[in-house]
């Protein structure tokens, strides 16, 4: 069964929402889980949805199996209002259960597009739930229309279901592995049916996945923070382009792609994973510091306190005034009590805005040369709030720095970015940047820099380790459905994986 609540209106989405929420960000679009073999699976997904609230914020779902039936539940909001009632939970029982956090992009926040999706094929139930972006999932959705398919979401997660569906193989096995060697794009899938549990990651490695266990059930999560908060043990990553198959003889792990380069996307360490999660094996927190380290040496300045953009802007601040020798200060305290639903009560008042959010702590900064650390500048809407803010606290000079490089292209991997005509630095250089959003003076980690921080000697054009398209351009996985649009910036499926 899947119970649902009233459809609500997306939030945010009005022309005159002029919001507190993160709309100068770019924003990860969902977080997974998946566990067998454990009496409390679905209490287990979600402590672990929990734990993965910052990947997805608009909706969440669960779907667990008890030997006999799928039970599920889905609504819109927060996993802690969603799955804290004792009778939703009495509802989701089952030794394997799989859940997802869903952050919308594109089209409305709904109940038909709220994950894990469901559906009774003919070799039995099937569960899916998906973190990324299918790059020609408009091709295929047009194929299978054609073909008499009849979608219930507009998803592209829909469209692996469908490809499941139609199917010629016998063994559900090998049904997935047809349907994702059509499929083109960055992905991480946790799936279930009556007898295991199924994690893919994608050939290139775009998005994260691990594997875990805690007590005699295996765990499958898109962080390792979602296994610390269940007492799991971290036992590795899911390799690029690897298949795990979770049922009661163990863990198997299939190979059905062929090989790619490896290219997982760095942004999670800038600024999306939770820095308490490894990636990899790098800490992001340590990843962090060490990008403000490096940032420190590449562009340092006079200054008398460095003060982080909360809360996302903390480690790099840590790492740039460790390493400039400059005192680190909480100048800008964060309200975390205003989410992202906050509707501002009256038009007289949109004009505060980002105090809403952020409000300067005036005794640390009046009279002061200061270094705001922040992770990216996006649009740029907020950075010029944050400096407004932290001049009229009595700053003497302000200085940004970025813990990313420009931003210049749009991401098609399963990241909510704006088109690329709107990010900032598509269309300014740093000088002007830095007279637009007001600053004395303007700088970003360099790529190499930023290559530096993780490790490598720089940046290898000719094989990068990471995915950095949104820096770059360099688009490591075909973008099929963009390439064919008539107004690729208007493609209605790209980014609906989440």
């Amino acid at each position: 069964m899947i119970t649902t609540n009233p459809l609500v209106p997306r939030p945010g989405t009005g022309p005159d929402d002029d919001t507190i929420q993160d709309d100068d960000k770019f924003h990860e679009e969902c977080g997974v889980f998946g566990i067998y073999g454990h009496e409390d699976a679905a209490a287990h997904t979600a402590l672990g949805l929990h734990a993965l609230q910052h990947r997805g914020q608009e909706a969440a779902g669960i779907v667990a199996f008890d030997g006999e039936h799928f039970n599920a539940h889905r609504d819109l909001g927060h996993v802690g209002d969603i799955f804290s009632s004792g009778e939703v939970m009495a509802r989701l029982a089952g030794h394997t259960a799989i859940g997802h956090n869903r952050y919308s992009t594109t089209g409305e926040t709904a109940l038909r597009n709220v994950q894990p999706l469901f559906a009774d094929l003919s070799c039995g139930g099937f569960a899916l739930a998906h973190n990324g972006n299918l790059t020609n999932a408009r091709q295929l959705r047009h194929r299978l229309v054609d073909q008499g398919a009849i979608f219930q979401s507009t998803m592209d997660t829909e469209v692996i279901i469908h490809l499941i569906a139609t199917s010629d193989a016998s063994a559900l096995i090998d049904r997935m592995t047809n349907a994702l060697r059509q499929i083109e794009g960055a992905y991480s899938l946790v799936a279930m049916t009556e007898s295991c549990l199924i994690a893919v990651r994608d050939p290139s490695g775009v998005r994260p996945l691990v594997l875990g266990r805690v007590g005699k059930a295996n765990v499958v999560a898109s962080e390792t923070c979602a296994l610390d908060i269940i007492g799991a043990e971290f036992v590795r990553d899911v390799e690029a382009g690897e298949m795990i198959v979770l049922d009661d003889s163990g863990v198997h792990s299939l190979r059905p792609f062929p090989p790619a380069p490896r290219r997982p996307c760095v942004f999670e360490y800038i600024y999306f994973a939770r820095p308490d999660s490894l990636m990899e094996g790098t800490s992001i927190y340590q990843a962090r510091k060490r990008i403000g380290m490096e940032l420190a040496q590449e562009s340092g300045v006079s200054a008398d306190v460095v003060i982080p953009v909360p809360d996302s802007g903390v480690p790099a601040a840590i790492g740039y005034a460790e390493q400039a020798g400059v005192p680190f200060e909480l100048g800008i305290i964060r309200n975390h009590y205003v989410g992202r639903t906050f509707i501002e009560p009256a038009q007289q008042i949109r004009h505060l805005g980002v105090r809403l959010k952020h409000n300067a702590n005036r005794q640390s900064i009046e009279g002061k040369r200061v270094i705001l650390v922040d992770d990216s500048i996006v649009r740029g809407t907020t950075s010029i709030k944050i400096v407004e803010m932290v001049r009229a606290a009595g700053a003497q000079e302000v200085h940004m720095r970025i813990a990313a490089p420009p931003t210049t292209h749009s991401c098609f991997y399963g990241i909510d970015t704006p088109q690329r005509e709107e990010l900032l630095a598509s269309s300014m250089d740093v000088a002007a940047m830095a007279a637009h959003i007001g600053v004395d003076s303007l700088a970003f980690i360099s790529i190499d820099g930023l290559y530096r921080a993780m490790g490598e000697a720089g940046r290898d054009p000719e094989a990068p380790r990471f995915c950095d398209a949104c820096f770059t351009g360099d688009y490591p996985v075909r973008l099929t459905d963009f390439e064919q649009s008539d107004k690729p910036a208007q493609l209605s499926l790209l980014a609906e994986g989440a």
